[in-house]
């Protein structure tokens, strides 16, 4: 029963993120006169249903996300109110909401977050465990600014940059006593993940923390959620190049059990975990795929450099056959989460 509420409470979770996703496209496209037929949570066969005003409220079979239908979006309408009759200008707010307001969501979660915390990190070297191999090149006091050549502006930038090392060695950046200072090939302890024999770096030293400050939580919560967007990017650059296996990119399956496992380390990791959703949720709808938001927005950018809207009926077959191939991708995926279960 207990494990039946986590799998429930995970799916409302992830719900929430849809939700708000949904959301975005609904209200925008409400304020500019567009119809919407229909706003609808989960994909497939209707379980639940209710018609107010225009628009019909669903909830549908399966919990792997949403959509809001509206008139004249897929097809010509000769209804005045029709998506295809707004101004360009119009039609871009409203494809664009919904990863707005995604991103919106992450930014209060991470403030929230930098809220609860005691004190709010920094990337200045605090101490290091005893016997660490880095601490014959870094010293207490050293501002980490930069590793492999990226930019480090957050705590967490320093522990994903570590985690993505294969080798135990990184070139570092600090700044010490005022001075720039290039530290090559630092060593660091390997640790081996047992279930998948994984093997990553193992952050042997502690930063330092700053009393709390309405300025400084604004500036953390600003710098966190950027490193959260850039995380995405960079997670799809290491897997489109073959770093980062098929076998580690999680579908909605494996989404809802890693939220299900977070609920047993508290309201923190659950926090985090969402803004770490949302974000991805937002960034990846913006990219230029065919049947994403980000593909929409690619034709209507067009429209409004050119001018000239591009046929209907060819970006249709378009965004049919990007959508052929990112069913395929969830499927490889979720098989791929399925099999993880019985590993």
């Amino acid at each position: 029963m207990i494990f039946l509420l986590k799998i429930f409470f995970a799916l409302f979770l992830f719900g929430i993120i849809i939700f708000i996703h949904e959301l975005g496209h609904f209200i925008t496209a409400k304020l500019s006169g567009v119809q919407v037929n229909e706003f609808a949570l989960g994909m497939g066969p209707t379980l639940l249903s209710k018609q107010r005003g225009e628009t019909t409220y669903a909830l549908r079979l399966f919990p792997i996300g949403g959509f809001v239908s509206m008139e004249g979006e897929n097809e010509e309408s000769t209804n005045p109110r029709a998506f295809d009759r707004v101004g360009v200008g119009r039609r871009i707010a409203i494809v664009a909401a919904g990863a707005i307001m995604n991103l919106l969501l992450g930014l209060i979660l991470v403030c929230i977050l930098t809220c609860m915390s005691d004190l709010v990190p920094t990337t200045i070297v605090a101490k290091f465990e005893e016997g660490a191999p880095c601490a014959s090149y870094l010293q207490t006091g050293d501002t980490i600014t930069a590793i492999n050549g990226r930019r480090m502006y957050t705590s967490s930038d320093i522990d994903f940059e570590l985690a993505r090392d294969s080798d135990g060695k990184v070139d570092i950046t600090v700044v010490r006593e005022g001075k720039k200072l290039q530290l090559t090939g630092v060593p660091f302890s390997i640790t081996t993940d047992k279930d998948t024999g994984t093997q990553y770096i193992q952050r042997d030293f502690w930063l330092y923390g700053t009393q709390k400050t309405v300025l400084g939580v604004l500036r953390e919560t600003g710098l966190k959620t950027l490193s959260l967007a850039r995380l995405v990017w960079v997670s799809l650059i290491d897997f489109v190049t073959g770093r980062v296996a098929i076998s580690q990119v999680s579908g909605p399956v494996g989404t809802i059990g890693v939220i299900n496992n977070a609920i047993s380390y508290g309201l923190g990791t659950i926090l985090y975990l969402m803004a770490v959703i949302t974000i991805n949720v937002g960034i990846f709808n913006l990219l230029p795929i065919p049947a994403l938001d980000g593909g929409r927005l690619f034709f209507l950018l067009i429209e409004a450099v050119t001018r000239r809207r591009v046929p209907q009926k060819y970006e249709a077959l378009v965004h049919a056959a990007g959508f052929v191939v990112i069913i395929g991708f969830m499927l490889l995926i979720t098989f791929s989460d399925i099999t993880k279960l019985f590993v």
